[in-house]
């Protein structure tokens, strides 16, 4: 941890494992060039994730118990580092995690992929930005839901210390792909948690239902958000942190948005009823409010699908991490997590 100065003049602390990084790659590398067998970490590793391979479809032989053991200890190497702070990777290691059991030969060449790519990006650093967002509240709408809900109430903590200092807001991006695994077309939930314009906490996990539809697979997804936020505000509250209001929540589907900010939408698909009504429940109780961002903007995107290198992957890790790539935010709109450009600090 260091203090650094963002460039609006804000003092914050700040965390990279770096260090742990190009530690972890030289120990691969040493023991790599001890085998003897010539293998060595791909130069060029601009994304994550090698090019157009899908690991639930790979037919190569599984690896002996040694080299599973090897396997295994990369992806707790990785893992670790996710939870560092090295989000930028996230899906491809929940991904890699997904095969501990039994991998094979090719999912560990896509371990050695992921490590090139630490190598070539190990600068990388979260900030806890401790900035309240300028959050745009024509995004979100409110109703009257008694008709719906009844007389529905956030559970607050009624033994709960009074509030010290500043209250604070929480803020969710959550996103679901659709139908992504390719071996039983289970969908996957990704979300990024920030505490004012701070980072605080992450998620990409498949799903544990197979979702026939987009809509089911994001209400699925926006469901698990939000139970972990309302578990965050309790704790927040029982450490005695004032939370300014609802749980801001932005997500990229028109057609989940739409139907949790109007009571008088109507579910036509019994399948996803209890997502969709508790997600809609803490809309009316006034725990969260949703509202629309373009995927484009939406950091979670990069939870939930392997993104190859490219302008959106990289503005959408730059909204996440500082120092990762060289350009800056010179094009953010006002709802962007992360609000300082990222070589403008001093530490």
């Amino acid at each position: 941890m260091r203090q650094v100065t963002l460039c609006n003049g804000v003092k914050a602390w700040s965390a990279s494992p770096s260090k742990y990084v190009q530690e972890a790659v030289r120990n691969l590398e040493t023991y790599l060039e001890k085998q003897g067998k010539g293998i060595k970490l791909p130069k060029r590793a601009m994304a994550p994730w090698p090019n157009d391979y899908v690991s639930e479809l790979d037919d190569t032989p599984e690896l002996g118990a040694t080299m599973v053991s090897h396997y295994q200890s990369l992806v707790g190497i990785l893992h670790w580092m996710v939870e560092l702070g090295r989000v930028d990777m996230i899906v491809e290691v929940s991904i890699l995690a997904s095969h501990m059991a039994m991998p094979r030969e090719g999912h560990l060449i896509a371990a050695y992929h992921v490590f090139a790519y630490i190598k070539r990006h190990h600068n990388s650093r979260l900030v806890f930005d401790p900035s309240y967002p300028e959050i745009d509240m024509s995004v979100f709408t409110s109703h009257d839901w008694k008709e719906f809900y009844g007389d529905v109430q956030e559970a607050i903590p009624p033994n709960a210390p009074q509030p010290l200092g500043k209250d604070i807001d929480l803020r969710m991006y959550v996103d679901s792909d659709h139908a992504g695994d390719k071996s039983n077309r289970r969908s996957r939930t990704g979300y990024f948690i920030y505490l004012n314009s701070a980072l605080i906490m992450w998620k990409s996990k498949k799903q544990a239902t197979i979702e026939t539809s987009v809509f089911g697979a994001e209400f699925v997804a926006m469901k698990a958000g939000i139970e972990t936020l309302r578990g965050l505000r309790y704790e927040l509250r029982m450490m005695g942190i004032g939370i300014s209001g609802p749980s801001y929540i932005y997500g990229d589907n028109m057609s989940v948005i739409y139907n949790t900010q109007r009571p008088e939408s109507t579910l036509r698909k019994k399948s996803n009823a209890i997502c969709y009504h508790a997600v809609r429940e803490s809309v009316a109780m006034g725990e969260s409010l949703t509202g629309h961002i373009k995927s484009t903007e939406n950091p979670a995107d990069i939870a939930t699908k392997v993104m190859a290198n490219g302008q959106k992957r990289r503005n959408l890790v730059n909204k996440l991490l500082y120092d990762l790539y060289d350009h800056g935010h010179d094009n953010e709109d006002a709802n962007s997590p992360a609000r300082a450009e990222p070589k403008q600090y001093e530490g």
